[in-house]
């Protein structure tokens, strides 16, 4: 069978990739350029690799800026005609638009792949305008051919409440390259590299927040780490400490973060994997947002005990996943609290199923994709 030629639209900046969704973009076009050949068309904010495995065009305006792409459709289409693209690629629906203008002038299959359902992540953060986006949003993905969603979850409320035909929607989930968790020796060798960095008792309980720290579901995950559950955790009579990792922290916020005794602030690392694998437990007190939680599918990857919110945990068969995944009552910090004190340093480390890396598997991901854009 021949693979379909992909023009890949994105609307935002991806690369480098740093974080869980611009991962989620970049890991799947590296490993869709394995089958088939990958042109990307990218707003002009994300930096060119050479030796990236597709071909990259950095020209589009993103955000306010994005009706100006009009004047680019004819050098979309030429683009089109010169790498002859079969199937035509849009990342979240902000340009799908610009895809439906593309398929109608050059009879292209169109796609819409979905991080989140982005008209209910509107409504949680309270933008105006976010019924208005939810009726474009169910526009864009009935015009395309195939849709693309993260979850089981979304896709079932795509079909339901937008009306779409359930034969053009599937599932793409977030992928990892992380298959297995590190060795019990790993495990212990980063926590003592992180405990004598940091300058800790070796009986001190090590927890893990990160994310991408201006983005209002994480800034709000923040509050409830330092206006909730430290005040709960006072009463634990074992030493803890919790690691906060991510970048785009706003200076007041870091501020308040770092008055904070019980708290680590290491903003952004180049080398995530060490936290994972050398701290006790990951803690996601995330109530907003949609889509699948990429923070929390890493640290169940890595073998690490999750505590979080139920929705935080949606996207996971979390029934496989037994105790490794628990999920605490939206907006009941006391019992998240709790929950917490019941970590110790030694927990023991999770083997998730085989079915876990299965669904997580890029190899797996894609080839299934390919089989929906032919």
């Amino acid at each position: 069978m021949l693979q379909p030629t992909v023009l890949g639209i994105i609307s935002f900046k991806t690369f480098p990739a740093q974080m869980g969704g611009q991962k989620y973009v970049a890991d799947y076009y590296k490993e869709l350029s394995k089958y088939t050949k990958v042109v990307l068309a990218v707003s002009r904010d994300n930096q060119v690799d050479r030796f990236a495995p597709f071909t990259i065009y950095p020209f589009l305006y993103n955000n306010w800026l994005a009706f100006l792409n009009l004047i680019y459709v004819y050098k979309l289409c030429t683009i089109i005609r010169k790498e002859k693209i079969d199937i035509i690629l849009i990342d979240h629906s902000y340009f799908g638009w610009l895809g439906f203008l593309l398929r109608l002038i050059t009879k292209k299959k169109l796609a819409i792949k979905s991080a989140n359902i982005e008209a209910l992540r509107f409504k949680d953060m309270r933008r105006i305008g976010w019924s208005l986006y939810y009726k474009y949003e169910g526009w864009v993905h009935r015009t395309a051919n195939i849709n693309f969603f993260i979850t089981d979850e979304e896709r079932e409320f795509a079909i339901n409440k937008w009306k779409l035909v359930p034969a053009v929607c599937k599932t793409l989930r977030y992928g990892s390259t992380t298959l297995s968790p590190a060795s019990k020796e790993e495990n212990i060798r980063c926590r003592q590299l992180l405990v004598s960095e940091n300058n800790l008792s070796e009986n001190t309980v090590l927890f893990l927040f990160n994310g991408t720290l201006d983005y209002l579901p994480n800034t709000d995950a923040l509050y409830i780490i330092i206006q909730e559950l430290l005040k709960r955790l006072e009463s634990s009579i074992v030493p803890f400490k919790i690691f906060i990792c991510g970048y785009q922290i706003s200076e007041e916020w870091e501020k308040v973060i770092k008055h904070k005794q019980q708290i680590i602030f290491k903003g952004f690392v180049k080398d995530i994997n060490l936290y994972y694998k050398g701290v006790d437990c990951f803690i996601c007190p995330v109530t907003l947002g949609t889509g699948i939680k990429t923070k929390v599918v890493e640290a169940i990857a890595h073998g690490k005990k999750v505590i979080a919110c139920q929705k935080s945990g949606e996207g996971f068969n979390w029934e496989e996943l037994g105790d490794q995944l628990q999920l605490i009552e939206n907006y009941n910090w006391t019992a998240f609290a709790e929950a917490m004190k019941n970590i110790t340093i030694n927990q023991s480390n999770y083997q998730p199923p085989a079915s876990f890396y299965t669904k997580i598997n890029w190899t797996k991901i894609v080839q299934e994709s390919i089989l929906s854009l032919n």
